[in-house]
C-alpha cells in the first residue's frame, strides 16, 4: 500500500542559470558558467544559458503554470551575481527586486518558495580571487546569506545552502566537464570540499542570525548503492558501499555532510586526501554545522552483492535519453541509508529524467516514459518512508526543460515543455499526472486507484 505523510511536500525544481536567461540584465554580473560558455567548446552545440527559459522575464506565466498543477513548493536557486554582481561588494537592487516578485508570487499562489543560494553559479570576480579554492568564500557566502535572509525573512522559511558540492568540486575543478573547466589533483579537491563545508556553515549561521526559525538544509548527490538481495547482509553491504571513498571518492554521496554532520573525513578517503585531511586546523571542526534537513539529488544507483561488489547492468538494461540507468530501487535504500548515518530529515531535492520529448500533431506533448519511470520511483519512494526515513516531501526535476550544463539544450528534463524558438511552455502528460499525485497525496499511485 502506497502511502505518504500528509503532511508530505509536493514540488518541483529548477535553477537559476538553467532557466533565467537574463545573463546581462539590469545590473547582474557575470557568472563562471556565463565564461564556461562564452569562452570554451566544451558545452554541447555552443549553447548557452544566455536566454534559458527566459524565466526572468517570463516568471508569471511559470508560476501560473505551477499553480494549475497544484504545486506545493518550488525549489529555486538565486543567482549570486544577480543580486551581488561582483560577488562581495554591493547589492543590486534590481536583481533583489526580481525574487521579491517572484516570492510574492509564489506566495499568492500557495506555493512554498524554497531558496537554495548556490547552484553552480559562482560571480566571475569571485573565481578571480581562488573562487572555492579561497578559503575565504566561506566569508563571501556568509555574507551573501545575511543579505538573502534578511531581504526574504518572514516570507521564506526553508533554504538550502549549496547544490551538490561533487559536481562544484569533482566535475569542475576536477575533470573540467563543468565550469571554472579546471583539472586540479585530488589534495586541492579536498580542500575545496572543506571550504564549502565551511560555506555552508558560514550560511547557516548568518540565515540562523536573521531568522532563528528558518530550516537549513544541505544538497548532496553522488553514488548510492542498493542490495541485489534485500537481506540484512545485502543491506549492510550496499550501506557501506554507499560512503566508500576507497572508489571513485569524488563522487560520493558523505563528501561535506560527513564534515558536517560527523565532523571528520570517512577512513577511506585516498592517500592524497588524508594529508590534506591532516592539515585541518582543529578549531575548523567547532566550525562546522550541521544541516536541519538534506537534500537527496538522486536520479539512479548502483547495485551491489552482499559483499558490496557492483553488480554489472544486464545487456540492454533500460536507460533515459541522456543515458543513465533506471534503477528505481535507489529510491527505497538510498534515504534509508543517508538516514541511518546522519539521522537527519531527508526531502528528495532532485530527482526526474531525460526524455526524447516532441510536440505531436495534436500539439501535445506525450510522455509515457516519464510517467513510468515517476511511478516507479516513487512507489520505491514509498518504501523508503514505510521503513522509517524521515521524508518531508519531493521535488521533481525540472518543472522546465531548460539549459542542462554541458549537454546544453539536448535534454529535456522538464515536466513542461520549452519551445526554445519562441519560449513557448506546454505542459506535458506528465505534469497532469503529476497533479493528480499532488492531489491525492500519491495514492493514485495504487493498482487500485
Amino acid at each position: 500500500m502506497i502511502q505518504f505523510p500528509s503532511d508530505f511536500i509536493w514540488g518541483v525544481a529548477c535553477a537559476a542559470y538553467q532557466c533565467e536567461g537574463g545573463w546581462d540584465a539590469d545590473g547582474k554580473g557575470p557568472s563562471i558558467w556565463d565564461d564556461f560558455c562564452h569562452q570554451t567548446q566544451i558545452v554541447k552545440n555552443g549553447d548557452t544559458g544566455d536566454t534559458a527559459c527566459d524565466s526572468y522575464h517570463r516568471w508569471p506565466e511559470d508560476v501560473a503554470l505551477m499553480k494549475a498543477h497544484g504545486v506545493k513548493a518550488y525549489r529555486f536557486s538565486i543567482s549570486w551575481p544577480r543580486v551581488i554582481p561582483d560577488g562581495d561588494g554591493a547589492a543590486n537592487e534590481a536583481g533583489l527586486r526580481y525574487y521579491d516578485d517572484l516570492v510574492n508570487a509564489l506566495l499568492e499562489a500557495g506555493i512554498e518558495p524554497m531558496i537554495t543560494l548556490y547552484h553552480w553559479d559562482l560571480p566571475s570576480a569571485l573565481e578571480l580571487r581562488g573562487g572555492w579554492r579561497n578559503r575565504q568564500i566561506a566569508d563571501w557566502f556568509g555574507r551573501y546569506a545575511d543579505l538573502v535572509a534578511r531581504r526574504f525573512k518572514g516570507r521564506v522559511r526553508r533554504f538550502m545552502t549549496i547544490n551538490e558540492p561533487q559536481c562544484i568540486t569533482f566535475l569542475g575543478y576536477g575533470v573540467g566537464a563543468l565550469a571554472p573547466g579546471l583539472k586540479l589533483p585530488d589534495g586541492e579537491l579536498a580542500r575545496i570540499y572543506h571550504n564549502i563545508a565551511l560555506a555552508h556553515s558560514a550560511a547557516q549561521r548568518a540565515i540562523k542570525a536573521v531568522i532563528p526559525d528558518a530550516q537549513v538544509g544541505f544538497v548532496s548527490c553522488g553514488s548510492l548503492c542498493y542490495p541485489q538481495e534485500d537481506t540484512p547482509e545485502g543491506r549492510e553491504a550496499a550501506y557501506r558501499a554507499s560512503f566508500d571513498l576507497s572508489d571513485n571518492w569524488g563522487f560520493r554521496f558523505n563528501l561535506v555532510l560527513d564534515s558536517l554532520v560527523l565532523k571528520r573525513w570517512d577512513d577511506s578517503a585516498p592517500a592524497a586526501v588524508k594529508r590534506f585531511v591532516d592539515t585541518i586546523p582543529e578549531g575548523d571542526w567547532a566550525l562546522m554545522e550541521t544541516p536541519d534537513f538534506i537534500g537527496i539529488n538522486t536520479y539512479n544507483g548502483q547495485m551491489v552483492d552482499r559483499d558490496g561488489r557492483p553488480v554489472p547492468e544486464a545487456e540492454g538494461a533500460s536507460r533515459t535519453a541522456c543515458k543513465w540507468p533506471i534503477t528505481p530501487e535507489v529510491m527505497h535504500y538510498g534515504p534509508l541509508n543517508v538516514h541511518r548515518r546522519y539521522g537527519l530529515p531527508l526531502i528528495i531535492s532532485e530527482n526526474g529524467l531525460s526524455c526524447n520529448d516532441i510536440v505531436f500533431m495534436d500539439g501535445q506533448v506525450h510522455d509515457p516514459k516519464r510517467i513510468d519511470f515517476l511511478h516507479r520511483y516513487l512507489a520505491e519512494l514509498s518504501k523508503a518512508v514505510a521503513d522509517g526515513a524521515p521524508l518531508l516531501g519531493y521535488l521533481h526535476w525540472s518543472f522546465l526543460d531548460n539549459f542542462e550544463w554541458s549537454s546544453g539544450y539536448d535534454e529535456r528534463f522538464g515536466l513542461i515543455y520549452v519551445d526554445y524558438t519562441d519560449k513557448r511552455r506546454i505542459p506535458k502528460d506528465s505534469a497532469r499526472w503529476y497533479a493528480h499525485v499532488i492531489e491525492t497525496n500519491g495514492a493514485c499511485l495504487n493498482p487500485a486507484e
